[in-house]
């Protein structure tokens, strides 16, 4: 199954509008992906309370999986939003 790591790249971490943007994009990706911490097993990346639940600061490093037709293109995309600062992102528009 195909997988990143990747390092949470927002200040408030994946909390409120970062976390909702991720999980837009988890859900509209095509493919069933999951995402986990160290600490916490994997929950579905398109379900916003499941994200939420893992408390994922800025700095903390995640798995994502996924399988599928577009799992690697998915989790390239994906990846790369979370290793942004999205908080910045809102600032800048």
């Amino acid at each position: 199954m195909p997988s990143r790591v990747v390092t949470i790249g927002s200040t408030s971490g994946l909390h409120a509008r970062p976390a909702r943007l991720f999980v837009e994009a988890a859900a509209a990706a095509g493919v069933p992906v999951t995402i986990r911490t160290a600490d916490k097993p994997a929950v579905p990346a398109n379900s916003m309370l499941s994200v939420l639940s893992l408390g994922a600061r800025f700095g903390t490093e995640v798995t994502l999986e996924a399988e599928g037709d577009g799992a690697e293109g998915a989790l390239d995309a994906l990846a790369d939003l979370l290793a942004r600062n999205l908080d910045e992102d809102e600032k800048a528009a």
